[in-house]
C-alpha cells in the first residue's frame, strides 16, 4: 500500500472507549449481556480515570478493545464521561513519525507520546484545533497507538 509522502500507515481499530459516571450500566451491557471479557483494567488519578479494559473479536487485526471508563472524581477533569463516546483508537505502524509528520501538517495534539492503559505507546489528537495547530479531530478525541510488531505483521501478511 503505498502512502504517499506519509511516512507512517493507520492499521486498523485498536479500541473504542465509552464513558459515564459509573461503570455499572456499561458493564451490564457490554459484559453482561454483550459477554465482552474483561483482558484488563486501568486506574489514573492524574487522568482521572477508572477503566475496564474489554476485549472484541478474534486474531490480532480483528481484536478490538472496548474501554468503558468513569471518573474517579466526577468533578474533576478530565472528564471521561463527557461526551459518552469519549476517544477512538487507531494502530499505526510508526507512531514517532506519525506524530512528528502530524505535527508539521498543523495537527493539534493533547500532549505528546506517552505509554496508554495497554502499555503501548499513544498519543492524542485534540478535538478542536487552534491558531498554532489548526488541525484538530473535528470534534473527536483520536488515539493514535504503535501496533506491535505481530500486528504489523499481520497487516503486512494479507493480500488484498
Amino acid at each position: 500500500m503505498s502512502t504517499g509522502n506519509r511516512p507512517f500507515r493507520v492499521l486498523g481499530v485498536q479500541q473504542i472507549a465509552v464513558g459515564a459516571e459509573t461503570k455499572d450500566d456499561m458493564t451490564k451491557i457490554w459484559q453482561g449481556m454483550f459477554g465482552l471479557k474483561k483482558h484488563g483494567d486501568f486506574k489514573s488519578e492524574k487522568e482521572n480515570v477508572n477503566e475496564d479494559i474489554l476485549k472484541i473479536g478474534k486474531g490480532v487485526l480483528g481484536t478490538v478493545e472496548i474501554d468503558i471508563m468513569a471518573p474517579l472524581d466526577i468533578n474533576k477533569s478530565p472528564k471521561v464521561h463527557v461526551p459518552n463516546l469519549n476517544h477512538i483508537g487507531l494502530w499505526v505502524d510508526d507512531i514517532d513519525s506519525c506524530f512528528n509528520y502530524l505535527k508539521t501538517q498543523g495537527v493539534r495534539f493533547a500532549g505528546g507520546i506517552r505509554v496508554g492503559a495497554a502499555g503501548h505507546k499513544v498519543c492524542f489528537i485534540h478535538p478542536k484545533g487552534n491558531t498554532e495547530s489548526p488541525i484538530g479531530g473535528a470534534g473527536v478525541l483520536i488515539e493514535l497507538v504503535q501496533a506491535p510488531p505481530e500486528v504489523i505483521k499481520a497487516y503486512d501478511d494479507i493480500k488484498e
